[in-house]
């Protein structure tokens, strides 16, 4: 008699009712906005703040883990960190993850979604910018206008490298494109490792930093499907299942103020220049979304 059969006669024996069979459960963490540090109410996507809410997801009862990612990049370390992390506890706990892209899930948000087995997009959705970008601001005819002038000194000939108080150096440029280099190739051998045989574009194509509809992405083998998380994990558990949201915790800071990350401000800035690296993150935040429209 197999087993099933044994464990039935018991409790009808007994008169005891089983317990119904549990209803599949996947939890749900949303990867929303850029990837860095973050700064004063901002919601910045970093392992720190992440982390706790990535062991919550993995310690439940759950047949999978979702992805919800709405980012436009950022930090290349956070953004293989966080992903790094993922993969260890998805090994760790046998516990298989799909990533869903809603408006863009670009540059860094597309590593993200690499630590994912499947990854899915709407139609709409923007996908790849596999590359490496730049971005800051020079103010040295600025401050020779307003009569200031700048006092540097250091130990080292690049130790002020790409001051932005400097006029721009042709060799600072020459060394910041090789970094950018090295960075890419790497960025490259994760969309490799991860995707393997399912990229079917061309290296050229791909890993030019263009971006593509999920429609493209698809065909390109950049992501396995079209369609929402609530569609395909019916699909894939049943009509009944249900979505755990695991939501990142929030400082005072957040909570008082609506900010809804977690405030983490550098011990090492004053207040001032807390406040104008805060200003300026703020804008090179608004610059990454505005490259995809957003």
């Amino acid at each position: 008699m197999e087993l099933l059969e044994q464990i039935n006669e018991v409790f009808a024996r007994y008169g005891l009712a089983r317990e119904a069979t549990p209803t599949p459960a996947v939890a749900v963490i949303r990867l929303t906005g850029a990837i860095g540090t973050g700064g004063m109410g901002r919601r910045g996507l970093n392992l720190a703040g992440l982390d706790a809410s990535l062991k919550k997801a993995f310690s439940k009862r759950v047949r999978a883990v979702c992805l919800v990612i709405n980012s436009p990049g950022g930090s290349p370390v956070q953004s293989s960190q966080i992903a790094g992390r993922i993969r260890q506890l998805s090994q760790d706990e046998k516990i298989p993850v799909f990533a869903f892209a809603e408006d863009v899930a670009a540059s860094g948000g597309y590593w993200l979604a690499l630590a994912a087995d499947e990854i899915y997009a709407d139609p709409m959705s923007v996908i790849g910018s596999i590359g490496v970008v730049s971005a800051s601001f020079g103010f040295h005819d600025l401050i020779e206008k307003i009569g200031i002038e700048r006092r540097v000194h250091a130990q080292g000939a690049r130790k002020s490298m790409l001051d932005p108080f400097k006029p721009e150096d042709p060799d600072d440029v020459q060394r910041l494109g090789e970094i950018q280099v090295d960075i890419h190739r790497q960025f490259i051998a994760a969309v490799k490792r991860r995707r393997g045989e399912r990229l079917t574009g061309a290296d050229e194509t791909l890993f030019n930093g263009d971006i593509w509809t999920g429609e493209r992405a698809l065909e390109l083998g950049l992501v396995d499907g079209l369609g929402d998380m609530r569609t395909v994990m019916r699909r894939k558990y049943g009509a009944d299942v249900r979505f755990l949201m695991i939501e990142r915790p929030g400082g005072w800071f957040s909570r008082r103020f609506g900010g809804g990350g977690v405030y983490s401000p550098d011990p090492h800035q004053t207040a001032q220049g807390g406040f104008a690296s805060d200003l300026l993150a703020a804008v090179e935040e608004r610059a990454l979304w505005a490259r995809f429209g957003l």
